[in-house]
């Protein structure tokens, strides 16, 4: 059931990115991951709610996600695929494209395929 939104404008930006070609090594690190994952948010301008959670899955890939008030940032590796999978989830009056940045200057992607809608 669709429910029609109020007028106001929307509440937060969402960014999904596929950053294609990264090396298999940086897709499997860690502690790699989870520093970028800190510092995204930071270059974001929002605060933690915590240390990100960082997880390795059976295929030797890695999820992740960080919460802040209101908004979160998650990423997914599928090494095999040199693949990273980012979500960014923020306010309005952020800029989710800085986490992105931070990400691709680290990771040096051959391609970064973009997607961002208004959400709330």
């Amino acid at each position: 059931m669709r429910v029609p939104l109020a007028s106001a404008a929307p509440a937060y930006v969402h960014l999904i990115a596929d950053l294609v070609g990264v090396a298999e090594a940086q897709l499997r690190d860690a502690s790699l991951l989870c520093g970028l994952i800190i510092a995204a948010a930071g270059a974001v301008g929002l605060a933690p709610l915590g240390m990100p959670l960082v997880r390795s899955l059976p295929q030797g890939g890695l999820s992740g996600i960080l919460l802040m008030y209101g908004c979160h940032l998650a990423i997914h590796t599928m090494p095999e695929r040199k693949l990273l999978l980012l979500d960014v989830l923020v306010p309005q009056t952020h800029d989710p494209n800085r986490a992105l940045t931070v990400f691709a200057r680290r990771l040096l992607p051959v391609q970064i395929v973009t997607e961002q809608r208004s959400r709330g």
